[in-house]
């Protein structure tokens, strides 16, 4: 709506991203501020909780009455700020508003069959919701090859030239990034505000990127692959980033609410395509450092169970490790917050050294 305010009425303030991206943020935050009291009132009238994995820490069984699916009421103020302030002409939109949307069904099915089955191990399959994921990151993936005709080059840090085309290998390369990041944020989320603040930074530094890598000016100054539309989606990031910390407000230790699947899913993915439409994908390893942390924690510890039958960590994903060691949850949930920051921060100052 505000971009329609300068098509139609010439309003030349908001022809700018800034200006639309900080509209974006403040909506999104008063929208989550304001609703997810109420979503959490109903949320326990309903007796929606989050089922709590057995094996997890003993601990998390006090936790049991906590509401959970606060990602629907975030992402959906997300979106409905992103609606009335962005673009809905440009394809990078289009695209992720497909990826937000496709993720959140995916998340609220799983999170619905938990909790009407009051199980952590009950909803969709982890088969079945690996599929539709792919399936989701699919369809995006060939929506930015086939509509909004992103390059397909691979491109990675301290190097300001690509290393080749990858064609239409590119859709199973975006696919995989998507997915793989979608999966990440969602291990992340296991303490309160854990994958809450890195997935802020991450959107943060993802959005200061495609700001830049949108901008004629800025890509040439830095030396960055120059992408005409995607700063578009900036006003998103700023919409989303305002909805989690609307949400942070209540997730935060104790926690009044959950995500949920909902909530980190689609969050994941969105992080994934904003990296895959700016060429970041590598970089993405240093700006989502705790998720690629909890996620590797995960596949080394399957691993060595089972090629030697003994694990590396007292329980994966990490968080849980240092849980095990009697670590307070304060203090596991700072020091990542730590790392993540620091981690953007350098992900940051990579882009000068070219």
């Amino acid at each position: 709506m505000l971009y329609l305010l300068y098509q139609f009425f010439h309003i030349n303030l908001f022809q700018y991203i800034t200006v639309r991206a900080g509209f974006a943020f403040f909506i999104a935050f008063i929208l989550t501020i304001w609703l997810m009291p109420k979503f959490i009132k109903w949320a326990i009238a309903k007796n929606s909780y989050q089922p709590i994995y057995s094996l997890a820490p003993e601990h998390h069984q006090k936790k049991a009455q906590t509401p959970t699916m606060g990602g629907l009421v975030f992402t959906t103020c997300a979106l409905i700020a992103s609606i009335f302030t962005v673009d809905l002409h440009n394809p990078y939109v289009f695209g992720a508003f497909v990826v937000i949307i496709l993720y959140l069904g995916i998340g609220l099915i799983d999170d619905f069959g938990k909790v009407i089955k009051k199980s952590n191990t009950s909803g969709l399959s982890a088969k079945g919701k690996f599929a539709l994921q792919i399936l989701a990151a699919l369809v995006v993936s060939l929506i930015l090859y086939y509509i909004a005709q992103l390059p397909s080059s691979f491109y990675i840090p301290f190097y300001k030239y690509p290393l080749f085309d990858m064609d239409i290998g590119a859709v199973i390369f975006w696919t995989l990034v998507i997915v793989a990041t979608s999966n990440a944020v969602n291990l992340t989320d296991g303490l309160d505000g854990l994958a809450t603040v890195p997935s802020i930074f991450a959107l943060a530094t993802l959005g200061i990127i495609t700001y830049m890598t949108g901008n004629a000016v800025l890509s040439h100054y830095l030396l960055l692959p120059k992408i005409i539309g995607v700063g578009e989606v900036v006003v998103i990031a700023a919409a989303y980033a305002g909805a989690l910390i609307g949400f942070l407000w209540y997730n935060c230790h104790p926690a009044q609410v959950f995500m949920g699947d909902s909530g980190s899913l689609p969050l994941g993915a969105f992080i994934g395509y904003m990296a895959v439409i700016t060429k970041s994908e590598i970089l993405l390893i240093l700006i989502g450092l705790v998720f690629v942390m909890e996620a590797l924690s995960v596949i080394i510890q399957v691993s060595s169970f089972k090629l030697r039958g003994k694990r590396v960590f007292l329980m994966a994903p990490i968080h849980h490790h240092f849980e095990q060691k009697n670590w307070n949850e304060s203090k596991i949930i700072v020091r990542f917050w730590i790392i993540a920051l620091i981690s953007n921060l350098i992900a940051l100052i990579t882009l000068k050294i070219r």
